[in-house]
């Protein structure tokens, strides 16, 4: 599938994607983010976690690495492995990737060879003060038609 292109012109457009997003998936499924610092992977997050019915203050995982929220309709695995180096202990991601929720996994370039082949990849970068440009890859069947839902 071509990757699709969005526009958001504030952080609550961005929050608005991502309830669209969250509204379509099922346990088991991954989702990166990628971007610059303030890009708004943290926003986008936010958003997604309302859209899955999440009550729990959603905040950046930066020195956790791991978040749960499990107030929702499925519990949300909020990474970010920005800090996780060469030789980090095992943490035992492929039971979350495969796991009884969904991931969003925030600098994920950095563990590419962990990830599941099949996935929404998302980039945020900014393209103005408030305003963003969201790109979002889908790779597998049921990542598409994720995509081609929220396209419409």
């Amino acid at each position: 599938m071509k990757p699709l292109l969005f526009y958001t012109t504030g952080p609550e457009e961005t929050k608005a994607l991502a309830k669209k997003l969250a509204v379509h998936v099922q346990e088991g499924d991954v989702i990166t983010l990628e971007g610059d610092l303030g890009a708004g992977k943290t926003t986008f997050t936010k958003g997604f976690a309302e859209g899955l019915n999440i009550k729990e203050i959603v905040n950046s995982p930066t020195f956790t690495i791991i978040k749960e929220y499990q107030s929702g309709r499925m519990p949300l695995f909020h990474m970010d492995v920005y800090r996780m180096g060469e030789g980090e202990e095992d943490l035992g991601l492929e039971e979350y990737f495969y796991g009884s929720g969904v991931c969003l996994v925030e600098w994920a370039h950095l563990i590419a060879d962990q990830l599941p082949e099949e996935r929404i990849d998302i980039v945020i970068k900014r393209a103005g003060d408030e305003k963003r440009e969201i790109t979002l890859k889908a790779t597998g069947e049921r990542y598409e038609s994720i995509g081609r839902e929220i396209n419409k």
